[in-house]
């Protein structure tokens, strides 16, 4: 998928993007690039790859949700950006929280929001559980979101905590999703999450298996978790 095709694909989707944030996403690719030599990044480098795996694979979770309205989002383990950096140049009014526990990404994308000119996009170097105890953050945001992080019983431990009530918990996973949904179910439970909306699709050109998972934070989450940090993942809920 190249530059005008991703352009064309979301435009498709209701989503037109101004001559100011295509360029946007052509900085995003060339910084990524650049970066990517000295940090790993990505094994995704080519540009029809990245904008296709990457850019339009982020972007994917508007096209059942909407992020129009000015809203606040966190993303949990963003690694290069994604999902939230390619949702941030087509929908601006997000306010944007990322987390991560590696500092050198953290420094790539402070890099980054420098040289796409975002604002209203924040950074923290933190573990994931860790930062779900902070009362600064918890139960604080409209959406949460993670893109292949971990298998979903860890990931809702590791969300769903900052979803304020009534916001919502986006999962974006590959073809394992049925699965792990099946997996998770006490999880979610324990967490005061509900399943509501399931959508499943392909990606363009490859045909690839995506699946998004929408699920409503009903009811707050118990204090204990997120647990420690490690224990999510040695020790789902179940």
């Amino acid at each position: 998928m190249n530059e005008e095709q991703f352009f064309e694909a979301l435009k498709q989707k209701g989503i037109e993007l101004d001559s100011f944030q295509q360029s946007q996403f052509n900085t995003y690719y060339e910084t990524l690039v650049e970066w990517n030599e000295k940090m790993n990044l990505t094994a995704i480098t080519d540009g029809p790859s990245v904008y296709l795996k990457h850019f339009y694979d982020s972007i994917s979770a508007a096209f059942f949700n909407n992020f129009s309205e000015r809203k606040t989002i966190c993303d949990v383990g963003a690694g290069a950006g994604f999902p939230s950096i390619p949702l941030k140049i087509c929908f601006p009014n997000l306010e944007v929280t990322i987390v991560d526990s590696l500092n050198k990404r953290i420094g790539f994308l402070e890099h980054l929001a420098s040289e796409l000119k975002l604002e209203n996009v924040h950074f923290v170097h933190a573990r994931a559980e860790d930062f779900g105890q902070n009362p600064a953050y918890r139960e604080k945001f409209d959406f949460v979101t993670a893109r292949a992080v971990a298998r979903l019983s860890v990931l809702a431990e590791l969300c769903v905590p900052l979803v304020k009530k009534g916001g919502l918990f986006i999962s974006m996973k590959g073809a394992a999703a049925e699965d792990e949904l099946a997996d998770a179910v006490k999880a979610l439970s324990v967490l005061g999450a509900t399943l509501k909306e399931e959508h499943s699709f392909n990606l363009p050109k490859e045909n690839s298996e995506r699946n998004i998972s929408i699920f409503e934070k009903t009811k707050s989450t118990p204090k204990k978790y997120p647990r420690k940090p490690g224990i999510p993942n040695k020790t789902p809920i179940q």
